[in-house]
């Protein structure tokens, strides 16, 4: 009786690396591979070769040479003999801040139009409609410059808010309708003047600090850590909150009522904090004499916000708004009607409906195409410098790079710090998509 036995094995042949299916993709793989290296070494080269002809090299170190120039807005110290190293850090920390406001700000109006945009209301809708073509249809660089001659060209002037003489011995008199007024106000119970300069906004004071430190040349704030601590805990712990609501609301059918325990927890310990410190506000305001008459020519005290933060923030937010919406109507649209139906058939009011049932299912649609919103409006900061806000395009690729001549090291350092900031955007929000996403059983 004959036994099969296994067919003898092929020993390796270099032909297979072509016509052996097994072996051809990584093939192709490495000679792709040593191609892009060769493409990469000669492109090297050929710069070095090129920069050594016209007397130049790759060097860095003009990072530590003194910069010279001013900083209008800075989140840490900078003065003009402060090195270009630290004026990059300072035009950094101006794009994070425009993208962070940016995108919240973005997102509040993306859902707001979005969820408008589906409203049975013939004029709202149409009105959101208005709004999203008008934003989306229009190039963003002139919506930055729009918003910027508005804020700064229909706005009263400093001496606009000053006190006069004439205005104290009006208001000295018995008949107040002779009394006379500044031609301009403050606004939000004087801790806001708007003008042609820029909006001067109160500062935040503490009369007991908590001290900080300096790491090299960045200062460290213990006061504002401790802020935020407290901040961070209160989030964590109203989340902790409204999970133990959640159980029970699964286990009972009943939801306890939480929106005061919500409020205490994550405001109370804030308060608390800011008044163990000491918080208070320093209101703009013109120096006075004793009579109370306004001296000088601008305000004292108070933090100048630029209008050029102004107009970049408010035209991104508005600009990026409008592709938000258009997200959000479709991650709604694309959840069956049938969900909705139920719900109502529960007893649940159409904005109950919205936030419990339609909005956490359209999540899986809206999040993806989101993460690109927030990356374009991240390199879309760059825009700032048609309205000369100093920003990392601003510093590093405008001013240091026009003083030191180093264009190429200029360029490369912008690439990585632009492409740095895209991937952690890109990779928090996909940890957060990751988290909202349908799981399968």
């Amino acid at each position: 009786m004959a036994l099969a036995s296994e067919a003898p094995k092929e020993g390796f042949r270099l032909s297979m690396l072509i016509y052996d299916t097994r072996f051809r993709s990584i093939t192709i793989q490495v000679v792709v591979l040593i191609l892009f290296l060769l493409m990469v070494g000669w492109l090297l080269d050929n710069t070095i070769q090129n920069l050594a002809a016209k007397g130049k090299d790759i060097n860095f170190g003009f990072l530590w040479v003194r910069a010279g120039y001013d900083i209008e807005q800075q989140l840490i110290p900078y003065t003009n003999d402060s090195t270009h190293g630290r004026a990059v850090i300072i035009g950094l920390l101006n794009t994070l801040l425009v993208a962070f406001i940016g995108c919240v700000l973005a997102t509040v109006i993306g859902i707001f139009v979005g969820v408008l945009r589906l409203s049975h209301n013939w004029l709202i809708s149409r009105l959101m409609t208005v709004y999203v073509e008008a934003f989306r249809n229009v190039p963003l660089l002139l919506w930055i410059i729009l918003v910027f001659v508005v804020t700064s060209e229909t706005q009263p002037a400093p001496n606009d808010f000053k006190v006069t003489q004439a205005m104290v011995d009006s208001w000295q008199t018995e008949d107040t309708s002779d009394d006379i007024y500044p031609a301009a106000q403050k606004m939000l119970f004087g801790t806001v003047a708007l003008t042609n300069r820029g909006s001067y906004v109160a500062t935040p004071m503490l009369d007991r600090p908590l001290g900080g430190t300096q790491i090299g040349s960045v200062p460290i704030n213990y006061s504002v850590l401790a802020t935020l601590a407290v901040i961070i805990g209160s989030v964590l712990a109203n989340r902790a909150l409204l999970r133990r609501a959640k159980a029970i609301q699964e286990d009972t059918g009943d939801r306890p009522t939480t929106w005061w325990q919500s409020l205490l927890i994550l405001f109370a310990p804030t308060i608390l904090l800011l008044v163990a410190m000491g918080f208070h506000l320093q209101l703009p305001a013109f120096a006075a004499d004793e009579n109370g008459v306004s001296k000088g020519f601008n305000f004292q005290g108070g933090i100048l916000v630029q209008h050029s933060f102004t107009a970049l923030t408010l035209a991104l937010a508005l600009y990026t708004g409008a592709f938000i919406a258009e997200i959000v109507r479709a991650g709604i649209m694309a959840i069956s009607r049938g969900q909705s139906e139920a719900a109502f058939a529960l007893g649940l009011r159409p904005g109950r409906t919205m936030n419990l049932i339609i909005l956490p299912q359209a999540l899986r649609v809206i999040i993806p195409p989101l993460i690109s919103q927030y990356l374009n409006l991240t390199k879309n900061t760059s825009l700032g410098i048609a309205v000369s806000y100093l920003d990392l395009r601003g510093t590093l690729g405008g001013i240091t790079l026009n003083q030191t001549g180093r264009e190429l090291e200029c360029m490369l350092l912008m690439m990585l710090i632009y492409l740095t900031i895209s991937l952690l955007i890109s990779a928090l929000m996909n940890v957060y998509n990751n988290a909202v996403k349908l799981k399968e059983r």
